[in-house]
Order: C-alpha cells, then sequence, then structure tokens
C-alpha cells in the first residue's frame, strides 16, 4: 500500500466513526419490548431468523414460563420440573416460544456453526460436558449430546474458528482446550494451556474464568485472562507471543469482570494484504481480591480504565483511557457504526450472588477513532435504563441496529422481592442513529445474492432519502452474531468492507456501491453475519448474508 493510499484509507476510516453523530444531543432512548419472557436471560444469541434464543440455569427452580404441550422433565434427584429454561423470542413480534433443556446450563457458553445452527456447551452438574444444537427453524428444539465434551466446562468461553469448529477455552479448575463439534481424531485429545494456572490470582481464587478470546487476522487466538495475554497457534498447540501486562492492578475476569471487544477490522481491496491491524479494547473490572472482600460486606469500586492493544504489532503496548463511570460486569456491544456501546453493570463489589452494589444505569458509547483532545473524549454517557442489570444480564445487537437487552439475576433463585430482584423483562436501547434528526439508509438488493464466498466482488443496493447536494461517505460493515454472557460477546466481530469504488447514483434516491467480500477465513470465518450500509455515521438495518 502506498503513503498515500495509507493516509486515504485512515482519513476513511475516521469519517465512519467520528460523523455528526458527536454533535447531536441524542443520546439514544429505551423502550421496554416485554415485562416478562418467563425466564432471566443469562445467556443470548441472535439466530439468522432474526430470532433471539435465551436461557438461565435450571438450578434456579421453575421460572416464569411451562414447558411447550404441558411437558415435564424429571432429574436424577426425581425432581419433576415443568418449566422451561429456555426461549425463542422474537422481539418484531415480542412473541415466545418455549424450548426445552434438560441439563443446567448455568454459566456455559457457546457459538454458531457455519450453517447457523447454535452449538451450547458445558454448564453444571450434569451439564458440564454437555454439548446441545439448536437449528433455527419454526419448531426445533434443543437437542443434547450427554458426553460431547471430553472434561467439564463451567465458565469456559468459545471462538469460532477458520475452518469452521468451535475452540472450547477453560472452565473452572481446567486449565487447556479442546475443539468441538468432535468429527475428526484431533477432536478426541485435550490439548493443555498453563497460562490458565498462572493467571489464577491465587489458587484459592480463580479469577480468570470466562477468558477473553479474539480471533487474529492470521487465524491464531488471543487469549486474555486476569491482567495478561498470549497468542496460541491452537493448530501447532503453541504458544507463540507473551503480551505485556495490563497496567493497573486490575483484574479484568470472572468474577472480577470487566468486558473486551475486538475493534473493527478495516479491510483493504490490496489482494496481497488480507491481514489488517488488529487491536483489543478491554474496559472495567475490579481489584483481583474483590468477590472476597465483597462477601466479607466490603464493596470495592469498579474500575474506570480501559486498555487498548495493538495485538498484530510486534512489539505492542497498552494504551490506557478512562471511562466517564466505574463499571463492572458490563457488556460491550460493537454497533454497525462501529462503535462501542458499554451497557449494563454495577459501580461497586463482584460478580456473583448479592455481591454487586450500585448498578450503572447509563451506557457509555465509545468512538474508538476519534481523535482525543485536552476538550474531546471518546465516550459520551448515553440515556439511563429504568432497570438495573447487574449480575447474569445480557446484551445483543439486533439486526435493525437496536441493542437488545436482558437478565440481570444476582440470587441463587428467581427472587422478586430482593435488593435486585430477579429480572424476566426485556428491553431495547436505540443508539443515537436512530434520532428523528437522521434519514437512515435501506439496502435494496445484494447482487448477486446473499451467499457469498471469500474474496467475491458484489453489489449493494440502497436508497438514501434526504440526499444531501453532495455525496456522503459510504461504508459496508458485516458484523458476526455473537453468544453473550457474563459481560462478555463470545465471536463477535465488525469488519469494514473494501469498496471497490464509490457509490453511484442509478435512480431516485437509489445508489449502488461495489463490495469485495472477506478475502480468507481468517478474516471472516465461515457462517452467518449482518451486513449494513453505512451513510454518514448511520446505519441501515442489516441483511444476513452466508459465507460458505
Amino acid at each position: 500500500m502506498t503513503p498515500k493510499s495509507l493516509v486515504c484509507l485512515v482519513l476513511a476510516t475516521c469519517s465512519l466513526f467520528t460523523l455528526a453523530l458527536g454533535s447531536q444531543t441524542h443520546r439514544g432512548k429505551w423502550k421496554l419490548l416485554k415485562r416478562s419472557i418467563g425466564i432471566s436471560a443469562m445467556h443470548m444469541q441472535l439466530l439468522p431468523n432474526d430470532k433471539i434464543i435465551a436461557f438461565d440455569s435450571k438450578g434456579s427452580g421453575p421460572s416464569n414460563i411451562s414447558l411447550p404441550r404441558g411437558k415435564c422433565v424429571v432429574d436424577s434427584k426425581t425432581k419433576t420440573d415443568c418449566s422451561s429454561h429456555s426461549v425463542e423470542f422474537d422481539p418484531s413480534r415480542r412473541s415466545l416460544r418455549p424450548l426445552t433443556i434438560t441439563t443446567d446450563t448455568w454459566c456455559s457458553s457457546g457459538a454458531l456453526l457455519p450453517d447457523g445452527v447454535l452449538i451450547q456447551s458445558g454448564g453444571f452438574g450434569l451439564g458440564e460436558r454437555v454439548v446441545r444444537s439448536l437449528t433455527p427453524c419454526a419448531d426445533c428444539d434443543w437437542v443434547e449430546q450427554k458426553n460431547g465434551l471430553i472434561t467439564s466446562r463451567w465458565y469456559a468461553s468459545n471462538q469460532i474458528l477458520p475452518n469452521g469448529k468451535i475452540i472450547v477455552v477453560g472452565g473452572l479448575n481446567q486449565s487447556n482446550y479442546e475443539f468441538i463439534p468432535k468429527t475428526s481424531t484431533s477432536d478426541q485429545k485435550l490439548y493443555q494451556l498453563p497460562f490458565l494456572e498462572e493467571t489464577r490470582y491465587s489458587p484459592f481464587v480463580p479469577n480468570n474464568l470466562y477468558p477473553f478470546l479474539h480471533l487474529t487476522p492470521d487465524g491464531k487466538i488471543f487469549i486474555f485472562a486476569n491482567d495478561r495475554a498470549i497468542l496460541l497457534d491452537h493448530v501447532n498447540n503453541r504458544v507463540v507471543k507473551n503480551y505485556p501486562v495490563m497496567p493497573g492492578g486490575v483484574s479484568r475476569n470472572y468474577p472480577s469482570t470487566g468486558s473486551s471487544v475486538l475493534l473493527p477490522l478495516i479491510l483493504s481491496s490490496n489482494l496481497n494484504s488480507h491481514r489488517p491491524e488488529a487491536e483489543v479494547l478491554i474496559c472495567g473490572g475490579t481489584v483481583p481480591d474483590s468477590n472476597q472482600k465483597a462477601i466479607a460486606g466490603v464493596f470495592v469500586p469498579a474500575s474506570k480504565s480501559c486498555g487498548r492493544l495493538v495485538i498484530t504489532a510486534n512489539n505492542p503496548s497498552w494504551k490506557m483511557e478512562q471511562m466517564p463511570l466505574n463499571r463492572l460486569m458490563g457488556d460491550m456491544i460493537l454497533l454497525p457504526t462501529g462503535d462501542v456501546l458499554i451497557i449494563n453493570g454495577a459501580a461497586k463489589g463482584s460478580a456473583g450472588w448479592n455481591v454487586g452494589r450500585e448498578p450503572v444505569l447509563n451506557p457509555v458509547l465509545y468512538r474508538p477513532h476519534l481523535p482525543v483532545t485536552a476538550k474531546t473524549s471518546r465516550f459520551e454517557i448515553m440515556s439511563p435504563s429504568p432497570i438495573p442489570r447487574v449480575y447474569h444480564s445480557t446484551a445483543h445487537l439486533l439486526s435493525d441496529g437496536r441493542v437488545l437487552v436482558g437478565g440481570s439475576n444476582p440470587n441463587s433463585n428467581y427472587n422478586f422481592t430482593a435488593v435486585y430482584p430477579t429480572e424476566l423483562s426485556v428491553e431495547a436501547f436505540y443508539p443515537p442513529y436512530f434520532s428523528p434528526n437522521v434519514s437512515r439508509p435501506s439496502i435494496s438488493k445484494i447482487n448477486p445474492g446473499t451467499n457469498l464466498e471469500h474474496m467475491q466482488k458484489f453489489s449493494m443496493h440502497f436508497y438514501i432519502h434526504q440526499w444531501h447536494a453532495e455525496l456522503g461517505k459510504i461504508h459496508v460493515t458485516m458484523v458476526a452474531p455473537s453468544f453473550t454472557s457474563h459481560s462478555y460477546s463470545m465471536n463477535q466481530r465488525l469488519l469494514v468492507l473494501s469498496l471497490d469504488s464509490e457509490a453511484r447514483k442509478v435512480g431516485f434516491s437509489h445508489y449502488v456501491v461495489d463490495v469485495h467480500a472477506p478475502a480468507t477465513a481468517t478474516l471472516a470465518p465461515p457462517g452467518y453475519y449482518q451486513i449494513f450500509v453505512v451513510h454518514e455515521g448511520v446505519p441501515s438495518k442489516g441483511t444476513w448474508v452466508h459465507i460458505k
């Protein structure tokens, strides 16, 4: 890439994230979608049919929604439970369909397979080695494979891989990883990862659970636990890089519970340049022994600090920033614009039952490519929710650009009279791009279709009303839907696609732009993605595409 083209790319990137929204007073709004979905949404995944799958823990006791068709489940202790612990929720119609899970999914993990099937792994008790699958169809239900995992996985993390497999890393007392589904000899092996033993605060404080995993542009796995990270070559089972310790003395993983995202990957049309710079952002958390102090009644303030690390750099170093609010148990959601929404959580204490205090009701919007000066900040405080969302709360980007928020149950069962009661509702946060003062583009057609291959060139047709006198900046972004639990959105990924040319007008308010699909499976593992047209910082509704 020439210096001139590099400058153009940087300017285009900045324009994507720093558009007129910064001058608006609109700070988002909230809308209650359903007072009760029958369960507390501890885990959440969006399917390619735009349905949300949510589930909680069987150990919480009976839920507030019955199993379908009068079904009941009898567990190993001969207890009969006729309530559902998983539901399919349609955000557009606000309709519910109860689903059947027979084993405990408490604090488990998941990912979408390339064909759109939800794979969900681990849990508690009899569920700790179970692999469950759910196909997106009108009457499909969970299918459970009792010994789908080699070892128990409670508080483990998942990441979809370029070959379509899922790597499952860690969990309580598990310093190792494995692969699912198990279709080959290599999948039957357990691979040791001493890093997870080394990053515990002490042998008695496992504060590195739900490690953060991010797939790098060259297909390796960035793994962060507690306050440090490694780069894992999972193909050859070896650690190829140790990253510097994140400064500040703050633990970022469960139960101190910060959150992490891989910032948008800016793709180039240069066929010889398939490895863009990759940078992680990790925010929030608290001191390593916060959980023990909170159990003793001492609620330590959460951290305001965030760290950015270019994980593809030869000699990376952390760049630290300060959020405007203390926060732990916050969810970090990549919006179609490339901005990061930090939502939910508490200002004191720890993750865990009854040990979090002072719910943080205001989301914060973070614009990663906004230049920082003495008078500007990348952070902007958004409008508050009326509902506290603390331990076991979740958030997920919907195809229409809203963020669905649910869950919150810091109690060992369903308790509606506690200080922070069990929350069965779901609500939607409307980011600033829903301001009534802006016009959103709308995708009309993808040519030759929504089934794409890597490196394929395709055309996006879209409409923009109230078009400016001059052609505004157009970007096309592609978002991988995530599995969200415990303040970590597994498999979350946003790519800014390369455009072959500027958008051209082909009719009244009708435009078309030529786009390049991601070049490799290490950039975009095979599967389903939401694709958006972004005009002057305002995204369209998303359209599902499938990369073979």
